[in-house]
């Protein structure tokens, strides 16, 4: 196949580009361990509760994203929204890496594309179909891109010794949240995937190029599985949500 029929596929392997965030942030004094939270409602639970520290603000034109920091068990962690979305998402990762973070577990959700997965239970993916376009301009074409397996390992160890039952796997990532049609559905499920969510494939790919260790852990949200769709009042299950950043937290200070 001629690749450069196809602009998504023409990767080039420059390590600079021509905006590069190492050039346009210098690093600043900030923990080494990030967690990126997808729940708004508890990172402002967490900041509020723990007094956390403003230590600076992502900006897009949706408006600004603030860092925090907390002190956990004598250890900094730092955390932040990444914003919805791979071009968004793996943007904002990049900058937290330029600033000097170098080892995050996010904490998210993701739609159900088995039967299985009640609600609130928790997935650990390990690899990721890259059905989004953020990633090929990180990694060569491939069809799945990996969690790094230290990250993976250390959010399993947190998950066995807490008692939390979990599912590890592959998951679909997509930038089309409502192009998820019926014969995609089945043809990811086919292909062993658990979940689908819009980040998790640019996380790994970004962090795959900038030499950094990421992981993430979700939850399952609305089913995807049957014929029609439940969104099962997911992103109202707030102490799942909370427990999630914890364990993310937990996972993260042990890199």
């Amino acid at each position: 196949m001629n690749q450069h029929a196809y602009p998504i596929l023409e990767h080039d392997p420059a390590p600079e580009a021509f905006i590069e965030p190492g050039k346009i942030l210098q690093p600043i004094d900030i923990a080494p361990h990030a967690v990126p939270c997808f729940f708004q409602d508890v990172i402002q639970t967490i900041a509020r509760v723990h007094d956390a520290k403003l230590v600076l603000e992502l900006g897009s034109e949706i408006g600004k994203n603030p860092v925090y920091e907390i002190i956990v068990a004598g250890k900094r962690l730092a955390f932040f929204h990444p914003g919805v979305g791979a071009p968004l998402a793996g943007g904002f990762l990049d900058e937290m890496i330029a600033l000097g973070c170098r080892k995050f577990i996010a904490c998210g959700g993701a739609g159900a594309l088995v039967p299985e997965l009640t609600v609130g239970h928790v997935v650990v993916p390990v690899s990721a179909v890259r059905d989004e376009g953020t990633s090929y301009h990180y990694l060569p074409p491939s069809r799945e891109v990996n969690a790094h397996p230290t990250a993976i390992s250390a959010i399993e160890t947190v998950l066995r010794r807490d008692d939390v039952p979990y599912v590890a796997g592959k998951t679909w990532t997509t930038d089309a949240l409502y192009r998820e049609t019926p014969k995609r559905i089945a043809r990811r499920r086919e292909e062993g995937c658990l979940t689908v969510e819009m980040e998790a494939a640019a996380f790994f790919a970004v962090a795959q190029f900038r030499g950094v260790q990421f992981g993430q852990v979700l939850y399952g949200g609305d089913d995807l599985s049957s014929e029609t769709w439940d969104s099962r009042n997911w992103n109202s299950r707030t102490s799942v949500r909370e427990k999630l950043f914890w364990i993310a937290a937990e996972a993260c200070l042990s890199l």
